[in-house]
């Protein structure tokens, strides 16, 4: 189960594909969306990555930063936001393995994967929606994203 509308997002400092370090703190300033990705190179990862990608002018108008978390390697997600032309940071939760999806109700246990989650911060942190699909290959819809960041606006 996601966590709570209402309550601060836990804290986190993860690379980048770029080798950028990013944190929560980074983000807090502007409405956020945290997407955590459970595999890069998979058909339904991609569609969804692609859908923010080529929607990617939507996301500007509003102020939003966009930030991807997966539980692979930074080379795993660097070659395939390069493969993709993503713009947006895709962070690497490898290492210790899945902590910051584990701190976001995330982390599934058994296989080892981040849920198909996205949380919607306000400017100060705080979760204000969340954008879920319990189902691996069922991705989550899209156009629910930019009526969330809207209203948590």
């Amino acid at each position: 189960m996601p966590l709570a509308i209402g309550t601060a997002a836990p804290d986190f400092r993860l690379m980048s594909h770029k080798r950028d370090e990013i944190s929560l703190e980074d983000l807090k300033g502007k409405q956020s969306m945290i997407v955590f990705m459970p595999y890069p190179h998979t058909p339904t990862c991609e569609s969804e990555t692609c859908e923010i990608r080529d929607n990617w002018e939507s996301f500007e108008r509003l102020g939003v930063n966009v930030v991807m978390i997966t539980t692979h390697a930074i080379p795993t997600n660097r070659d395939w936001a390069e493969e993709l032309g993503v713009g947006f940071p895709i962070l690497s939760d490898y290492w210790p393995h899945g902590a910051v999806s584990r701190a976001y109700a995330t982390f599934d246990e058994t296989f080892g994967y981040a849920k198909r989650t996205t949380y919607i911060l306000d400017t100060h942190g705080v979760i204000r929606e969340v954008v879920a699909s319990d189902a691996l290959r069922e991705a989550r819809p899209f156009s629910a994203y930019i009526p969330a960041l809207e209203s948590a606006g």
